[in-house]
This record gives C-alpha cells, sequence and structure tokens, in this order.
C-alpha cells in the first residue's frame, strides 16, 4: 500500500460483518464495492475490520496516474498485485527514480514502520491488502522545492 490516499484507507474503510469459523465465505467480483472519492484511492474491506485488532483484508483500486505520497503504517502489511503495474518505492522523499514496477501477481511485505510512496503510473492498479489491525498510517511530510 497511503499522503490523502492512505489516510482514506484507514478513513473509508468500514467493518464486515463476522462469520462463523465453520463457514465458507465467498465474495464474487461484481460483488465487492470500493469506497472513496471520485479520482482517489477506492477501498473495499472484504474481510474483518481495519479499526480493530484483528485480522483484516481489503482491495484497494488506485486511479491512473494517482500518487500515494510518503507514508508508513504501524503494522507489517502483505499486498498482491491483482491487476495493473504498481510503483513502489522506500524512503521519506519523492523520488521516482526510485521506483520498481511489479505486474500482476506480485507480493509484496511492507513492514511496520518502514517509509515508502507509490504509484499507478501506466494505468489503473487493484491490489489486495492485509494485515493485523488497528491500522495506522503516518504521512511524510515532503521537503519544499
Amino acid at each position: 500500500m497511503i499522503g490523502l490516499a492512505t489516510a482514506a484507507f484507514l478513513t473509508l474503510s468500514g467493518s464486515v460483518p463476522a462469520f462463523a469459523q465453520d463457514a465458507v465465505v465467498a465474495t464474487l467480483p461484481q460483488d465487492i464495492h470500493f469506497k472513496g472519492p471520485d479520482g482517489a484511492v477506492g477501498i473495499a474491506v472484504l474481510y474483518g475490520d481495519p479499526k480493530k485488532a484483528e485480522v483484516f483484508s481489503e482491495r484497494v483500486r488506485i486511479p491512473a496516474g494517482f500518487k500515494i505520497m510518503p507514508h508508513w503504517h504501524g503494522e507489517t502489511r502483505t499486498a498482491v498485485v491483482l491487476s495493473g503495474t504498481f510503483y513502489y518505492a522506500n524512503g521519506d522523499q519523492w523520488d521516482e527514480s526510485k521506483f520498481k514496477a511489479y505486474p500482476p501477481g506480485s507480493f509484496l511485505i511492507e513492514p511496520a514502520k518502514i517509509s515508502h510512496y507509490a504509484m499507478a503510473r501506466d494505468g489503473e492498479v487493484v491490489l489486495q491488502a492485509m494485515a493485523v489491525g488497528p491500522a495506522s498510517t503516518t504521512r511524510i511530510e515532503q521537503a519544499k522545492k
């Protein structure tokens, strides 16, 4: 996984009803609904509640050209790129020369408190992310140019 966009991750993530552990739960693609303002990151919580101390899984849709400014999370997160090419780099300051391209199928692990930033440079990107909450995001102020 976003600064305004990352804040949206936390603000827009809602909880999903609890399910019995002995039942299979399936969500079809057409039943996944992203929340968020037009032109910004959309979040669909698939399982759990990011605001609670529990496992949660969410689908993240990043529109073409959208920049997720430097930030870090208080929890370790994993992500799989489902579609599009996800451009990602570590660091406190935005620097597109550090981006590495992650195509569909790529798996990323973001350790807690590691600063990073990302972009959907070539087109829309969809990720599936998972972590143990409560989720937190800290934005990193950028140096003035």
